[in-house]
């Protein structure tokens, strides 16, 4: 890293920029050389987050803001320190976030509580302004929203079904929950628009989160006869779910200028955002209109060349159908884009430019995909044993599990470690079923259990793995659904920190029967997305395909088992499995709903 870091700097292009990733738990940054898409300096700061009741998750704005600094801070005393202690010139700045809803209030004023007024404790912190994505506070909302007349047209660009993750139902809740936050509020925002208000203040919103999250329509931005970017928002839907109010203010709330992501916001870094962020950054840098935090995984990923052919990666040499992006967290978004709009129940989109420019975006996801496995491992009774071997040992507790299942395979002389659940199966609907479903009443399912099941290793390794397959079986889902509509997936590239699981990937090859596609560093790859929106803000690039082209890089290729293999064939019978389980749980809720 060092020398890369000196050649670049030395190379009189300053092509540095600083991409931002403020996931669930965590802020993240990274200084990142524009030329190769390498990450020379790396910061993380951790971010609380509150769950005063059920359904109720919460974060600060502040908090946010000032973890952002603290990132940016650590990842620019690493680069100077691998640039031999110089300062290296940092030339943009962009950021992904989390699609989490933040309540502005008066300039210098206290933060506005999201807080529900049953809920009013805030332990010591400031008022809580932010409801985080994973939030299903507007339950009831939604519901209303989905059996709206004047919302079906917005509907048809959703996936038929709104979600309770979507602002406008929390938006409902908002001003019929606490009408006193409601009214003070200067403004909604998504999180990622809030932190480039933060950064120049400017109230431009990104194409990204108001197509996805918001109900605004893209596409309506070249119809004829349009004169504002408020032609994109639908008068009727929002009069109908009573929040007419929006549309007396003329949208100034929610956004009445919508730019393409990595367009330069303003006159660029102000100078009390570049103060408050620090480590030198010079006021007026470039600062890039922001995406989505799984959106800039997307960006990351899909032009990646798994050949390495060094081709142009334009839409001309790319099969945009064969490729799905898979960005792995506390959730997990299954990303796709195509060239006309392809509308599939169940998943949300098409969204128009809202990933790469001038592209439809194909957007389907599991609620609960790190999770889940963070679940199923802290609530088994062998979890601290496993923790301190791993304390003992100096190993990860992945890298535990993944010994355990491999030695254990062998020791039964299984066809494959994948057979070590026969008997156990579990349905990943811990958090509702985000895609192809649509359907967040539904719930986890477990298989299998037994009286014997104790407290060994053994036994939560075997968890370990089911759960894991069960996400698998959710991405198969979503592939065989976004196929029968006109994909023709059989590539996903995967990242997040699940992609260095060796499990995790080569169960969702063979669970999908496609080929896997991981990047260089599969931890930092959003952050690359980001800094791509950077590059281009900054000038580096021209486009965002551009800098697509030149700043994705794969570290290798996974093959899936042969269709005729034994882990193909167990797979397809587990698969049949999962499948009837949804089913039959919805046969459940029949049975039980007049009870």
């Amino acid at each position: 890293i060092n020398r890369l870091v000196m050649e670049a700097a030395a190379d009189g292009t300053g092509a540095f920029v600083i991409g931002v990733d403020v996931g669930t738990r965590s802020v993240r940054a990274g200084i990142v050389d524009t030329a190769t898409g390498r990450v020379v300096g790396w910061g993380v700061r951790q971010v609380a987050l509150a769950n005063p009741c059920r359904d109720h998750y919460e974060q600060s704005s502040q908090e946010i803001w000032a973890a952002c600094g603290h990132a940016i801070r650590t990842a620019m005393q690493q680069a100077e320190t691998n640039n031999g202690g110089h300062a290296v010139n940092v030339t943009g700045l962009a950021f992904d976030a989390t699609c989490s809803l933040v309540v502005v209030g008066e300039d210098g004023s206290e933060p506005l509580s999201v807080t529900a007024k049953s809920n009013t404790a805030q332990e010591g912190h400031p008022p809580r302004d932010v409801i985080l994505w994973m939030d299903h506070r507007a339950a009831s909302q939604t519901t209303r929203i989905n059996a709206c007349p004047e919302a079906k047209p917005l509907l048809a660009y959703v996936g038929g079904t709104i979600s309770p993750e979507m602002e406008s139902p929390k938006l409902m809740w908002l001003k019929e929950e606490l009408p006193e936050t409601w009214q003070k509020a200067k403004h909604f925002m998504d999180l990622a628009d809030y932190l480039t208000y933060r950064a120049t203040g400017s109230l431009v919103r990104s194409l990204c989160t108001t197509t996805c999250k918001w109900t605004y329509q893209a596409h309506l931005r070249s119809s004829p006869g349009a004169t504002n970017d408020c032609v994109g928002w639908n008068d009727a839907y929002w009069r109908a779910i009573g929040l007419g109010d929006l549309v007396d203010e003329k949208y100034v709330r929610i956004g009445t200028t919508m730019k393409p992501m990595g367009e330069p916001l303003g006159n660029g870094l102000t100078e009390q955002a570049a103060a408050e962020l620090g480590s030198g950054l010079k006021p007026g840098i470039a600062v890039g209109v922001s995406i989505i935090d799984a959106h800039a995984g997307g960006l990351a990923l899909l032009a990646a060349d798994p050949q390495d052919s060094k081709e142009p990666a334009d839409k001309q040499s790319i099969n945009w159908d064969e490729r799905l992006a898979l960005i792995s967290g506390t959730s997990a978004c299954h990303m796709a884009v195509a060239s006309a709009e392809r509308r599939i129940d169940g998943v949300w989109g098409p969204y128009y430019s809202a990933m790469v420019p001038d592209m439809w975006l194909t957007e389907a996801g599991q609620s609960a995909a790190g999770a889940l496995l963070d679940h199923v491992l802290t609530t088994h009774s062998a979890y601290p044993a496993l923790c301190e071997t791993a304390e003992k040992t100096q190993k990860s507790i992945f890298q535990i599990l993944n010994e355990t299942l491999r030695k254990q395979a062998e020791e039964e002389g299984l066809p494959t470690l994948a057979h070590l659940t026969k008997e156990y199966h579990i349905l990943d609907f811990h958090h509702g079923n985000r895609s192809p479903l649509a359907d967040p009443t539904l719930k986890g399912m477990v298989c299998g259990l037994q009286l014997s099941d104790g407290s060994s290793l053994q036994h939560l390794a075997m968890c370990y793995l089911a759960a894991i397959q069960s996400l698998a079986y959710g991405t198969k889902h979503i592939v065989d659904t976004l196929n029968s509509r006109g994909y023709k997936i059989n590539t996903l590239y995967i990242t997040g920190g699940s992609a260095q699981n060796d499990i995790f990937v080569q169960q969702h090859a063979d669970a999908t029967g496609c080929t896997i596609v991981l990047p260089e560093d599969p931890n930092r790859s959003v952050v690359v997305g980001a800094a791509m929106l950077a590059a281009v803000a900054s000038g580096k690039y021209k486009s965002v395909p551009e800098a697509m082209q030149h700043m994705s890089r794969v570290e290798r290729v996974v093959q899936p088992a042969s269709a005729s293999s034994a882990a193909a064939m167990y797979h397809q019978a587990k698969y049949k499995v999962y499948s009837l389980m949804w089913q039959h749980q919805r046969m459940y809720q029949d049975l039980m709903r007049n009870v």
